[in-house]
């Protein structure tokens, strides 16, 4: 890992738990931020014990260790005075404060942003919930299944007239994490030329609702609410072909066309009656026929059409397929974690690429305390003890 990271020397205080806080001091880390997990000792981050799966690595869940790779750990019990006050000392070198719990508790414990802000003033204070301050949610559990019903997001996917269908992975903790990082990096730059610290604070809801822009736009200026396909659902506000389609031996999809450009070259004549401005008024009706063409050649058959004339289509992969394929290999997106020099696990790395570089950490999650007497000994010497 470089030493001159562009956050290189941004001290990042994470009292969050489970994939939302994480995630974004993951990010803050990958960036050359040094990030400190505030634990409890009892157990600590409850994402220790998050499993999927069943995969573990050592008596911690590997989804704990792709989350929390490149971080610190310090335990304290915040409801001990001494631990409090130890913990007080290290928001005072503190750059950024995040924690993602329910409101009122950091309130309760005494280090909500008005008390942080006394004992720092240029602080950068984050903090994630499920719905926000206010309203009859706000106390309600925010779990990333449960936003993704209450947002509509669930029936975004699937064909009309199935069940509501989730996503298939927690995209709510994701984005507002992301979101997060983002308010984090602002609030950075304007402390940079002001020395004014700030409040940051996103939900797991609003930031469900920005990711589900384009719908719910339409809707409040009268488009009402948007419809799935009855096949081939890709996108409720698309017209036909936006979809993924059954071949002879696997899947292929297609993106934004006009219907009689693809036609042409599928050489389907039940598409003939159609044009271009029937695509969204009888999508369901061409996607059908698509779908019957389809199945009579395999996806290698439809994808050197579709390259040969340049159209928007893919195959759909699996992943033993997607890791396989040279494309994939080029991006180099997977990174090795190493513990005492020892590769533990195999994981995705930092999107972001810095000054053409591929930001890299192998340093594997902390054990639980793990580096409590190092940073211990670092309060003492900043307070001058």
């Amino acid at each position: 890992m470089r030493s001159d990271r562009p956050l290189q020397g941004v001290i990042v205080l994470e009292f969050c738990q489970y994939l939302s806080g994480p995630l974004a001091g993951l990010r803050l880390a990958d960036l050359g931020a040094r990030v400190i997990k505030i634990e409890r000792p009892d157990g600590g981050d409850a994402g220790r014990k998050l499993a999927i799966k069943d995969l573990w690595i050592d008596d911690n869940s590997l989804l704990f260790h792709t989350i929390n790779r490149n971080k610190e750990s310090f335990t304290a019990d915040l409801k001990k005075k001494e631990d409090l006050e130890l913990v007080k000392k290290l928001i005072r070198k503190a750059d950024v404060m995040t924690h993602n719990f329910r409101p009122g508790i950091m309130t309760k414990i005494g280090l909500d942003y008005n008390l942080v802000k006394e004992i720092n003033p240029s602080i950068i204070y984050g903090e994630i919930s499920g719905y926000g301050k206010e309203g009859p949610w706000k106390d309600k559990p925010g779990q990333d299944l449960l936003i993704q019903s209450l947002s509509g997001l669930a029936f975004t996917t699937g064909n009309a007239g199935s069940n509501p269908v989730p996503f298939g992975l927690a995209i709510a903790d994701m984005i507002c994490g992301n979101h997060l990082a983002q308010g984090i990096l602002a609030a950075l730059y304007r402390r940079q030329k002001t020395n004014i610290g700030a409040l940051i604070e996103v939900s797991l809801m609003e930031s469900l609702l920005d990711f589900q822009f384009e719908l719910l736009t339409t809707y409040y200026n009268g488009g009402g609410q948007p419809k799935r396909s009855r096949v081939n659902n890709g996108h409720s506000l698309l017209s036909a072909p936006y979809g993924i389609y059954k071949t002879a031996d696997g899947y292929i999809a297609l993106a934004m066309m006009p219907v009689t450009v693809l036609r042409n070259v599928i050489q389907c004549s039940s598409l003939d009656r159609f044009e271009d401005q029937d695509a969204f008024i009888k999508r369901d009706e061409i996607k059908s026929i698509i779908e019957e063409c389809f199945t009579g050649h395999t996806t290698g058959y439809w994808m050197e059409k579709f390259i040969e004339k340049d159209i928007w289509a893919m195959p759909v992969m699996n992943w033993k397929e997607l890791i396989n394929h040279d494309a994939y290999k080029k991006l180099r997106m997977e990174q090795g974690i190493e513990r005492a020099g020892e590769k533990i696990l195999t994981t995705t790395r930092c999107p972001i690429r810095f000054d053409d570089e591929i930001l890299l950490s192998a340093k594997c999650a902390p054990s639980l305390g793990e580096h409590t007497g190092v940073i211990s000994k670092e309060i003492l010497e900043y307070q001058g003890v």
